[in-house]
């Protein structure tokens, strides 16, 4: 069975066929590091650690890459704005945002090039397209010319000259022609140290170019998966399309994914509003990373999903519920619900059915509580939720006899009773699950 991804640029689902055989090349972009990453970012890494995750358990060998964007006018201004370095600045929300992928059991990619260290090979894309004549330059930078490049807009489904003009005049750079985008601006006195040298001028890279230079670097001129957030997909991704396929005279991106908006209570997320959420405030809610992660598996990657509080209770109490069916011996995975799992993967990522595939898994009592923790074992290669056999424990016999009053109280449809000793064993630091065999007892 092959992976079938949906393609945005062809806006239909395409079979992976890779260009280098089995091994895949996927880049996906990464962190500005001037401040701390928000759940909606988070999103976005976590199906991209999905993504590398099925690749791998269907045995093909990805060579990944993040990039680090460590120069744009927002670091700038940010390091300035506290009195420090760039570099210093940059250093620490990039630890920050590494803890961040750790804590939420994503892979951290293998290559993770900083758009400072591939300085030179921006420079060499610029000469290109300045002698080739799809670049020129202007008194404050160097632009691409967009009526140069063939089929501009075409990832986002945008016409050049219908759409192109409102939508591009909101880019972040003044344009000697609004609708072209910069490669290069020159340096003035509000960029402090932050410039290079360059034959074409003193100055700092351009957004768009960065993340073709280091997808080039790292990848080749021709990429198998090229991943984001639908925010991404105008102006970045289309402008990264033109600037590359400009300088190679090649497709730049076999396939297109993009990650659709996480909206917190209904809304887009922002400081004003007050919902700009991050893992740190997850943690300070009592919540684990990891349970985010569960949440983000409820919804598929192209549908938006709405984060709220109460959505990541449930998501928290939930995973529980799925480790505390984790048996404490191991046996054969399933067969038939193996394959199972790899259909609902490889059909676009479909988490939600892997989801639901795997709490049909749990609550199979045709199965061996071993069989079924082998199962759930080998789908958490691609869920990523940190599931373990379970430890066998002594249970004290306080805790034994508390069940046994409440097992009795059950029976006698007691349910305030019931919900009385469950209490009191949770403060106890003990878990009572029910079963279809009974109670089943574990830590906290």
């Amino acid at each position: 069975m092959a992976l079938v991804l949906f393609n945005t640029l062809t806006g239909e689902k395409e079979q992976l066929r890779p260009v280098h055989d089995r091994e895949v090349r996927t880049y996906h972009c990464g962190p500005t590091v001037h401040d701390f990453a928000h759940v909606g970012n988070f999103r976005s890494s976590i199906i991209y650690d999905i993504l590398r995750r099925t690749l791998e358990y269907a045995g093909y060998h990805v060579e990944q890459v993040m990039n680090i964007t460590d120069i744009d006018d927002k670091t700038i201004k940010r390091s300035q704005e506290e009195g420090v370095p760039l570099s210093s600045l940059t250093l620490r929300y990039e630890n920050y945002f590494l803890a961040d992928l750790r804590h939420l059991n994503i892979k951290v990619p293998e290559h993770l090039p900083h758009a400072t260290h591939h300085i030179g090979g921006m420079v060499v894309i610029i000469e290109k397209l300045l002698r080739d004549g799809f670049a020129y330059k202007a008194d404050d930078g160097i632009y691409f010319d967009i009526t140069k490049s063939k089929g501009y807009g075409t990832l986002a489904g945008i016409k050049l000259e219908s759409e192109t003009q409102s939508r591009i005049s909101n880019d972040e750079y003044d344009k000697k022609n609004v609708r072209d985008f910069a490669l290069w601006k020159f340096w003035t006195e509000t960029d402090g140290e932050n410039g290079f040298d360059a034959s074409f001028g003193r100055g700092r890279p351009g957004w768009h170019i960065e993340c073709s230079a280091m997808a080039m670097s790292k990848l080749g001129e021709t990429i198998d998966i090229h991943s984001g957030g639908v925010d991404l997909i105008f102006p970045h991704h289309t402008n990264e399309i033109a600037q590359s396929e400009a300088v190679t005279g090649k497709k730049f991106v076999n396939n297109w994914l993009h990650i659709e908006f996480l909206m917190v209570d209904g809304q887009k997320m922002s400081k004003s509003l007050g919902n700009f959420i991050t893992i740190r405030n997850i943690v300070e809610r009592g919540f684990s990373p990891i349970a985010y992660r569960y949440f983000v598996l409820g919804a598929h990657y192209r549908t938006k999903a709405n984060f709220t509080w109460e959505a990541l209770a449930g998501a928290q109490t939930a995973l529980q519920r799925l480790k505390d069916h984790m048996g404490p011996e191991v046996g054969e995975e399933d067969a038939d619900y193996r394959q199972q799992f790899l259909e609902c993967i490889l059909d676009d990522l479909d988490m939600p059915r892997a989801l639901a595939l795997a709490w049909e898994v749990a609550k199979d009592q045709n199965l061996s509580l071993a069989t079924r923790t082998a199962t759930l074992l080998d789908f958490d290669r691609v869920l990523g939720l940190g599931l373990k056999p379970q430890k066998i424990v002594e249970v004290p016999d306080e805790i034994k006899q508390l069940v046994a009053e409440r097992t009795e109280a059950r029976q006698a449809k007691n349910w305030a009773k019931s919900d009385e000793l469950r209490d009191k064993i949770n403060d106890l630091g003990w878990v009572v699950l029910d079963t279809e065999s009974g109670p089943r007892i574990s830590r906290k």
